[in-house]
């Protein structure tokens, strides 16, 4: 979500840490994975603003154009891209797709990355979000529209 490793790797430590801080108020088991997103998107979007604000972020934020290198290095493909073999799997649809994802719109990059890369529910997904059940389908539903009509462009 933030098209940097090393400050998703901190925003993830922080949430863990602000769990470890809560540990005594969380009163069930589920709810430790429903604060960590919770607070992973929350620090993500903090990160977003932050750099908007300071200019530090070339592209206009996340749904902003990324060089090759940033491409490279962050999403859910960035590991396969780390080796001569994940380089070959990792064929030229999916640099689309993921290309594509980053010129979505902040809310509906996060709907689709909730539902289909993390696979949670559309209850989670707007849990998560905190918006409604409506909006996460609505949201997904204009992504994919809109990724499909890019990759089209595209060909």
């Amino acid at each position: 979500m933030t098209g940097d490793r090393a400050a998703a790797e901190d925003i993830v430590q922080d949430a863990f840490f602000g769990l470890y801080r809560r540990w005594d108020g969380v009163p069930n088991m589920t709810a430790p994975l429903a604060y960590l997103r919770v607070s992973v998107m929350n620090g993500c979007r903090t990160a977003l603003r932050r750099r908007s604000r300071l200019g530090l972020w070339s592209g206009g934020g996340f749904g902003g154009n990324l060089d090759e290198a940033a491409l490279a290095e962050s999403g859910p493909f960035a590991r396969l891209a780390e080796s001569a073999e994940a380089s070959v799997l990792l064929g030229e649809e999916q640099r689309l797709v993921a290309a594509a994802l980053r010129k979505l719109p902040r809310r509906q990059r996060e709907a689709v990355v909730l539902r289909y890369y993390l696979d949670l529910s559309i209850e989670e997904t707007a849990q998560v979000m905190g918006i409604s059940l409506g909006t996460v389908k609505s949201a997904t539903h204009r992504a994919l529209a809109a990724v499909g009509r890019t990759l089209r462009e595209g060909s």
